[in-house]
């Protein structure tokens, strides 16, 4: 018979299960948003995929008839050794097999089986010692209070500070450390041949998974190079992404959540595009805002102009912005824009920053990320197009990044087909940006833009990229990409999310 005191610490392994549970699900989707990139789509398979498995796992439990306890900390071993190399074992992994999908929800179906199996073998455990309403009742409480534990730190806390590859192994070391606790709990359950046993391979896996704590800067290096190219020369974890940057060809490569921001070697392609034709159709473009950007290339590219008083930088990251002031490679990329006085950073999202009360803008440069979420979703959406209205003058341009039009055609037009629902009259262009492929654009106005009558007010030496007759050739598309008309992008459908997961699902 068990005392009150291990009863007790018991419903404490209910809340560590729990929380280990939720953080390896979490883990998961997170991983697979990260390498695969279609972040809805992949959230989705791993929520479905974990709780069947948990369904599955409860209904084996049944088959389990003797030596209960010894089965819990059985399972809890093995689930801590899954659920602990799961992160590493797929980061490392996706890259070198062709497989990856089936492995990543295969490991989150034997994740998911292990955790099914846990809460009913303690229940069946604890059932001798309680009234059979007031043990479910105290189980079920301490699940839920270790779910809403682990989904409050793990994007607070685990993430930010532990990173994905730490945050797998410690969560693993603590599932070892629940099933050798077990051990002295439930010893009066437990065969004393099998206690020694038990808790000398609950110290090998703790050994194991705290030798890949230890490795883990090795582990995560290793998996970010082989994933996106190249040395890794830095990397960093803000609340909000992973930042990492690469050096190969000669140049060096921005990463954020894997996905690949810019090439230092034609991103003057891309950022030329982006910011001159917005700023040759303003009337002597004095104030600038920027959204999004935090890399400060779109603000080297507005510096060039000599009018300029004042550019607001609003971007989310300040670890991102702060990084642009003092990483050296891309301070010198950026030529220390966001040093210079006339320019104002404000570390906010975009969607609530919309809401202040400012003067209107000259012109408006949205350097958005592509809509891979709902989070980054709302930002192309016609309430947030409505909303960037005040802050413009009747003639003011605003200039938006819109995705690829060939690979992506539904998404780009439907950020066309938002925007003009909102009241903007748009002109949409594209550029050849050779690290991305055809790259689309939008040039919006409350009047009709005379993209026409532009001409290069810089001298010719400030471009690498354009000319004057390059810059008109950016608003004629060619036969393969054609017109069309998809639903608008509005808060309550968020349908360019769902077109983005669509067109580059797989796409490498």
């Amino acid at each position: 018979m068990l005392n009150r005191a291990p009863l007790f610490l018991l419903y404490l392994n209910v809340l560590v299960i729990a929380i280990c549970g939720l953080i390896y699900e979490l883990l998961a989707g997170t991983l697979a948003s990260y390498v695969l990139g279609d972040s809805v789509t992949q959230f989705s398979l791993v929520i479905g995929t974990y709780l069947s498995a948990m369904g599955v796992g409860a209904w084996l439990s049944r088959y389990i008839e003797r030596q209960l306890a010894r089965a819990f900390i059985e399972i809890e071993l093995a689930l801590a050794f899954l659920g602990g190399i799961s992160a590493p074992l797929l980061f490392v992994a996706f890259p070198w097999v062709d497989w990856f999908r089936p492995l990543l929800l295969g490991t989150v179906f034997a994740v998911g089986v292990f955790v099914g199996l846990e809460l009913p073998l303690l229940m069946r455990i604890l059932k001798e010692h309680l009234d059979f309403s007031d043990l479910v009742s105290r189980v079920l409480a301490f699940d839920y209070i270790g779910a809403l534990i682990a989904s409050l730190l793990f994007p607070l806390v685990f993430v930010p500070y532990l990173g994905l590859v730490r945050t797998s192994l410690v969560f693993g070391i603590l599932n070892a450390c629940v099933g050798l606790w077990s051990t002295f709990l439930l010893k009066p359950l437990l065969n004393p041949r099998n206690v020694s046993s038990l808790r000398w391979r609950s110290i090998v896996v703790m050994g194991i998974l705290v030798v890949g704590l230890l490795k883990a800067d090795q582990l995560t290096q290793f998996a970010e190079e082989s994933t996106l190219g190249g040395n890794v020369i830095h990397t960093s974890q803000s609340p909000y992404q992973r930042i990492a940057i690469t050096n190969k060809r000669g140049g060096f490569q921005l990463f954020l959540n894997g996905h690949l921001q810019f090439n230092s070697v034609d991103e003057y392609r891309y950022h030329e595009a982006l910011v001159h034709p917005a700023m040759l159709g303003s009337r002597r473009p004095e104030r600038v805002l920027v959204m999004g950007g935090g890399d400060g290339l779109a603000v080297r590219e507005i510096l060039k102009y000599p009018e300029i008083r004042e550019v607001l930088l609003v971007d989310l990251d300040p670890a991102m912005t702060q990084l642009s002031k003092t990483f050296p490679p891309l301070v010198a990329l950026n030529k220390s824009s966001l040093l210079d006085p006339r320019v104002r950073v404000v570390n906010q999202d975009a969607f609530v920053w919309i809401n202040e009360a400012v003067d209107p803008f000259d012109a408006v440069i949205i350097d958005f990320p592509d809509p891979g979420s709902f989070s980054i979703g709302k930002l192309y959406t016609s309430h947030f197009f409505r909303k960037l209205k005040t802050k413009l003058h009747p003639d003011s341009l605003v200039s938006i990044q819109c995705t690829s039009p060939l690979v992506a055609p539904k998404s780009y037009w439907c950020i066309i087909r938002t925007l003009e629902a909102a009241g903007y009259r748009v002109r949409p262009f594209q550029a050849t940006v050779p690290s991305f492929g055809i790259w689309g654009y939008a040039l919006a106005s409350l009047s009709e833009p005379d993209v026409d009558a532009f001409q290069l007010a810089l001298d010719q030496g400030s471009f690498r990229f354009l000319n004057n007759s390059n810059l008109h050739e950016l608003f004629v598309f060619p036969q393969d990409i054609p017109s069309l008309t998809p639903e608008i992008n509005r808060l309550d459908n968020q349908a360019l999310v769902r077109y983005y997961d669509e067109e580059w699902h797989g796409y490498d």
